[in-house]
C-alpha cells in the first residue's frame, strides 16, 4: 500500500497482515506513517495504491468489525461516560441487556465504574483514554486497532488496558497496536513490526529483534565517577562487575537495549 501527500511518501509499499488472536506491535519515529496507516484502515483517508481487507472486507464495509482507537482523544466533552459508551454501542449494534452488560463489563475492568456519570470534559487525561479504549472495544470486534492507547496514562491505567487488550487477544481478536515504549509489547508479547519512511523495514518477535542487541552496565562510586560497559549479557557483567569492583558502588543501572538502539541496528544493517 502507498500514500502520498504531496512530494512527501507517507506509505512507501507497506506490507502488512495481522492474524487472528495476534497482536502486532507496530513501532516507528514520528513522522514514520503509522498514524497514516491507522487512517486507512478506520477509512477515513484512501490509500493511492494497494489495498486493506478486514476479515475479508475493505474499510468502508468493515466498520462494525474494527475497533478503533486514535491517538488523539475524541470525545465529547459534555456528556458523561456512560452515555459516551451508550452511544458508540448503539452505533455498533448493541442493544438492551447486550449493551448493558458490554459497558458494566469494561467499566469494571478499566476502572470506570465511579466515574460512569462524569461529563468527560472533567475527567483526567487517563480517564478520558480509558473511555476512549472502552468505546473501541465494546461490541468485541474481531478487529482492533490502538494508535498509541497508554499515551499520557499512569501506571495503572496502562496495565488495566494492557491486561485487557491480551484478554481480547486470548478470544481471538486480531490487534493492531502502535506504541513507543517496548515493555508494553513484551508485556502484550506481541510480534513487533518495525516501520521506517512508510515501509516495514523488520519483523519479529521481541527476542528476534531486541534479545541480541546489548544493553550497559553502570557502576556508581562515592566520588561521583562511573564505569560503564556495554554487554550481550548484563546480569552476568553486573556479577563480575561487582565482585571485581576494589571500590565501594553507591549505585548501579542496568540498561536493556530501547527502541533506540533498535532503530539505529536497522540504519546501519545489523537486524534483518
Amino acid at each position: 500500500m502507498t500514500k502520498r501527500y504531496g512530494l512527501v511518501t507517507a506509505l512507501d509499499r507497506l506490507t502488512l497482515r495481522v492474524e487472528p488472536g495476534e497482536i502486532v506491535g507496530l513501532v516507528g519515529h514520528n513522522g514514520a506513517g503509522k498514524t497514516t496507516l491507522v487512517e486507512i484502515i478506520s477509512g477515513l483517508v484512501r490509500p493511492d495504491s494497494g489495498t486493506v481487507l478486514i476479515t475479508g472486507h475493505p474499510p468502508k464495509q468493515a466498520r462494525g468489525l474494527v475497533g478503533i482507537a486514535p491517538q488523539n482523544l475524541a470525545l465529547y466533552p459534555s456528556i458523561t461516560v456512560h452515555e459516551h459508551l451508550e452511544l458508540y454501542g448503539r452505533l455498533a449494534g448493541l442493544r438492551r441487556r447486550a449493551l448493558s452488560a458490554a459497558i458494566d463489563d469494561l467499566a469494571l475492568g478499566l476502572g470506570l465504574t465511579e466515574i460512569l456519570d462524569r461529563s468527560t470534559g472533567v475527567l483526567s487525561g487517563g480517564q478520558q483514554r480509558r473511555t476512549q479504549a472502552a468505546a473501541a472495544l465494546l461490541n468485541r470486534p474481531p478487529v482492533l486497532v490502538l494508535d498509541e492507547p497508554t499515551a499520557g496514562a499512569d501506571l495503572s491505567t496502562r496495565q488495566a488496558m494492557l491486561d485487557l487488550i491480551k484478554q481480547r487477544a486470548g478470544e481471538g481478536a486480531a490487534v493492531l497496536y502502535t506504541t513507543h515504549y517496548l515493555p508494553e509489547l513484551t508485556d502484550l508479547d506481541a510480534s513487533i513490526a518495525v516501520i521506517r519512511q512508510g515501509s516495514v523495514v523488520a519483523r519479529g518477535n521481541y527476542d528476534e529483534l531486541v534479545g541480541g542487541l546489548p544493553g550497559e552496565v553502570v557502576l556508581h562510586y562515592e566520588d561521583g565517577s562511573a564505569r560503564r560497559v556495554t554487554t550481550h549479557d548484563p546480569a552476568s557483567e553486573l556479577i563480575t562487575m561487582l565482585s571485581a569492583s576494589e571500590r565501594p558502588v553507591t549505585g548501579v543501572d542496568v540498561n536493556h537495549a530501547t527502541l533506540d538502539d533498535l532503530y539505529q541496528a536497522l540504519a546501519v544493517g545489523h537486524v534483518a
